[in-house]
């Protein structure tokens, strides 16, 4: 019997030492799937090509109101930092002493013209005298003198007499243009001197058109004139760009300018050169001094290809993205970008053609060279 226990035990064990190792084999884990991405097909087209400055308005006609004669300002008629209209009076300057100068000059005409009346008169009398030998030469010539030095004379009155009339004039100072007059210089009653720093009064400064300058660098300009000469850039017919002002708020400013102006050199000391739009301000919301951000349109590039900007990775050589082969498996490829299009696009110059797939969303769990799963 206790043969017959042995045995069992014997055979039980042999079973439990087959069954063991069996159980104790892990089993195959399961492949995993291809990450799920989304994708966009490249497509080209005609984008414009928007190039943005930071610029400054100026006033298309800023003007001196300086005074030309000198004497006591005796009224300042305009209201300081208000619109005035071209003539409108602004600054009197004492009148009397050009008024009497005026008067004198009226006096030393008159007695001019008189001297030369009767200079007239004596030569009238000698001339035919001298032709009958009634008189001699000299006669005829001093005569003749007298004539001549009265008719200078008189010549020599009414110049002084325009000078003063122009100097009386000057006593009254009108703005030579429609502007904004800033604030006055000299006070009232105070001496002006004109050939002093006290003759500066005030200056007026033309709002409408307004000027908006901004400056190209010579970077800028070598790169700009490389993609117009290999035709990724074009210029618009006639070659007339727009400007559009963005406000220091964001806001976009209502009228469009005209580039009308480039400086033909560069400067020396900022490498850049200038550039001026002028721009519409009826209504006098451009001031002058102002910054804004000028974007220069009216360029285009044709057969652009545009991406979103979260499809561009960063990497130690350059930019590249991920392009899905037709056989679902995904490659590294490196571009070359240009500008930012848009909020969310950017241009991309070189490395991609129409019909590519790139990668715009869940490009972090791609691998290069491994399948991935398009998402619908």
């Amino acid at each position: 019997m206790r043969q017959g226990l042995k045995k069992r035990c014997a055979r039980l064990a042999f079973v439990l030492a087959a069954i063991t190792p069996a159980c104790s084999k892990e089993a195959p884990a399961p492949q995993r799937a291809p990450p799920q991405v989304a994708v966009t097909t490249v497509q080209a087209a005609t984008i414009p090509n928007t190039v943005s400055f930071v610029a400054q308005t100026e006033s298309s006609r800023r003007v001196d109101i300086v005074a030309r004669v000198s004497g006591y300002l005796e009224r300042i008629v305009y209201q300081e930092g208000e619109v005035v209209k071209e003539g409108q009076l602004l600054f009197e300057l004492d009148r009397k002493p050009f008024q009497a100068q005026l008067d004198g000059a009226k006096g030393e005409v008159l007695a001019q013209r008189a001297r030369f009346d009767t200079a007239r008169a004596n030569l009238e009398r000698v001339k035919p005298l001298a032709e009958q030998d009634a008189l001699s030469r000299s006669d005829l010539d001093r005569a003749q003198g007298d004539y001549d030095a009265a008719n200078a004379g008189v010549f020599s009155a009414e110049a002084k007499l325009r000078e003063a009339q122009l100097n009386l004039g000057y006593t009254l100072i009108r703005s030579p243009v429609t502007g904004v007059a800033s604030r006055a210089l000299q006070r009232q009653g105070s001496y002006v001197n004109a050939m002093a720093d006290s003759a500066q009064l005030t200056y007026v400064a033309a709002l409408d058109p307004m000027w908006v300058n901004f400056s190209v660098s010579q970077n800028q300009m070598t790169r700009l004139r490389g993609e117009m000469s290999s035709g990724r850039v074009a210029l618009p017919k006639g070659e007339k760009l727009q400007v559009t002002l963005v406000l220091s708020d964001g806001s976009l400013y209502p009228e469009k300018g005209r580039v009308d102006f480039a400086d033909p050199s560069f400067s020396q000391d900022t490498g850049s050169f200038l550039v001026r739009a002028a721009i519409a301000n009826r209504e006098r919301t451009l001031k002058p001094g102002m910054f804004v951000s000028a974007r220069v349109e009216g360029m285009v590039r044709p057969a652009a290809i545009v991406v979103p900007q979260l499809a561009v990775q960063q990497g130690a050589n350059g930019h590249l993205v991920y392009v899905v082969r037709e056989d679902g498996v995904a490659e590294l490829r490196p571009v070359v970008v240009g500008d930012y299009y848009g909020d969310k696009d950017i241009v991309v110059v070189e490395g991609l053609k129409p019909g590519d797939r790139v990668v715009t969303d869940g490009v972090l769990k791609v691998v290069p060279g491994k399948p991935v799963q398009l998402g619908k």
